[in-house]
């Protein structure tokens, strides 16, 4: 199986205009997503703090904030990584899940699951 990636639209949380679709690549290793700042900047996402992640290349610390992505017909404000110029734009396990999706690896592709409280 390969890389999956989808579009995803994102915008402000509580202000859904104007959204910004986004190829993302789909990342089950990713706990949170990531976006370049650039395009965060752009949406008005604002930092709520910073965290540490660990990558390939060791450790590093990122701005973190919330945005409002869509997939499908669902919305919801996920988690997000202010994201450097070589980072990729990432959907992460915390989106798929809030937004009720799991990976299907077979045929590549994400669906719906139903959602527990």
């Amino acid at each position: 199986m390969g890389f999956i990636h989808v579009n995803v639209g994102l915008a402000k949380p509580f202000d859904p205009e104007p959204a910004e679709m986004v190829r993302v690549m789909v990342d089950t290793g990713a706990i949170i997503s990531v976006f370049p700042t650039q395009l965060l900047e752009r949406l008005g996402i604002q930092r709520v703090g910073q965290q540490r992640f660990r990558g390939f290349g060791g450790s590093v610390v990122r701005s973190v904030g919330g945005v409002a992505m869509t997939y499908g017909d669902v919305t919801g404000v996920v988690p997000v990584a202010f994201g450097d110029e070589d980072d990729a734009a990432v959907m992460g396990v915390t989106a798929l899940e809030t937004l009720g999706y799991q990976v299907d690896p077979v045929r590549g592709e994400l669906h719906r699951v139903e959602m527990l409280l």
